[in-house]
């Protein structure tokens, strides 16, 4: 499990950073930018928060030690995957991102899920 697993962690880091830097770059796909192509303050801060929350989960995945706390940290990648496609799934104001956005979530979640199984 741990080397998938871990090159997953550090790839959810580096996303993560990434919407915390410049939030468009989820805001764009899930159809929350405005009609000029801009991020408002509340979608910013909305994004801040996802990015921190799937940055500490995707570190953990790289620098847990084997065991249960890799364990510990794939599965609250999962189910943090899992969540994001139930949430953007149902509720993106944009029809057309719901399944679009969804669907890359729970793909995620599933290759995360899988790297289980990879020794």
């Amino acid at each position: 499990m741990p080397a998938l697993t871990r090159v997953l962690g550090a790839v959810t880091a580096a996303y993560s950073a990434t919407i915390i830097v410049a939030p468009r770059v989820l805001a764009k796909p899930c159809g929350l930018t405005t009609p000029a192509g801009g991020v408002t303050a509340d979608v910013r801060t909305l994004i801040a928060g996802i990015g921190a929350r799937d940055a500490a989960i995707g570190l953990a995945m790289v620098f847990a030690p084997e065991g249960r706390p890799l364990r510990v940290a794939l599965a609250a990648r999962v189910a943090s995957d899992a969540a994001d496609a139930v949430v953007f799934g149902t509720g993106l104001p944009d029809r057309s991102a719901r399944a679009k956005v969804a669907a890359f979530a729970a793909g995620w979640a599933a290759l995360c899920a899988a790297s289980a199984l990879v020794k």
